[in-house]
């Protein structure tokens, strides 16, 4: 089946054993063919696959050629699980409440300013959840009302690692981290007004806060975010494999 793909991709069937997770298709810019032929080549080696910046359109061509490959509207994503107990779901909601907290690996909060926002966030809690970590998702406690973030406040300090999702000024990050002794991942969003230029203005803000603990992905990269966190909430050495 891989001569399907050599014509437009040359895919990495080792990235599990260096990383810890398969290799994640973007999906933006691919025809769902591509999508289709890339998700079956992954599933010969690997039981659950991910694919990131599906339209609906695409999806419903992909979900035709593979039956069992579930499509979550709001973070446009698309997975197919076929391990042993796999995930079955039509919404983030359903994927998160299927990995259970332990004490070993602990919690990771993914957060978000605005409703706007929560497309950004929800890939990024997706990821998370899927490569292994608990993800509790907390939307809208922005800046506007700060109360909201206030009293989410147990919930950001009970994590090992905080996501942080905005738009328009890009000012949620530094709050949240200015509260809690965890590692913050801001994400820029590209939601706002014509000064945000796209998410530049939240991302140079981000860049700039003046709160520690506080790093910086590119705008609208709720996979990276949502990959990094979980590398900090479930480090490979605590299974006993390399540092």
């Amino acid at each position: 089946m891989r001569d399907n793909v050599n014509s437009f991709a040359d895919l990495d069937y080792d990235r599990a054993e260096r990383c810890g997770f398969p290799e994640v298709v973007f999906g933006l810019g691919k025809t769902a063919a591509q999508m289709t032929a890339i998700a079956e080549n992954l599933l010969e080696q690997h039981d659950l696959v991910l694919v990131t910046r599906v339209e609906r359109g695409e999806a419903d061509a992909i979900l035709e050629a593979i039956p069992d490959a579930c499509y979550l509207e709001t973070p446009k994503a698309l997975f197919i699980d076929r391990r042993p107990d796999p995930i079955r779901a039509t919404t983030t909601a359903e994927v998160l409440a299927s990995v259970e907290k332990t004490e070993a690996t602990g919690d990771i909060v993914v957060c978000c300013a605005g409703t706007s926002d929560l497309y950004v966030a929800e890939e990024a809690a997706l990821t998370a959840c899927l490569m292994g970590s608990h993800v509790t998702l907390v939307p809208d406690i922005g800046i506007a009302g700060v109360h909201r973030t206030l009293e989410k406040l147990d919930t950001l300090r009970g994590a090992r690692a905080i996501v942080c999702c905005a738009g328009m000024e890009g000012a949620l990050p530094s709050l949240v981290a200015g509260l809690v002794d965890v590692p913050v991942i801001a994400v820029p969003t590209s939601v706002g007004y014509g000064a945000n230029f796209g998410g530049v203005s939240a991302l140079l803000a981000m860049i700039n806060s003046c709160a520690g603990g506080v790093s910086v992905v590119n705008v609208d990269n709720g996979f990276g975010a949502g990959q990094i966190a979980h590398r900090i909430n479930c480090p490979r050495w605590l299974d006993g494999g390399s540092r």
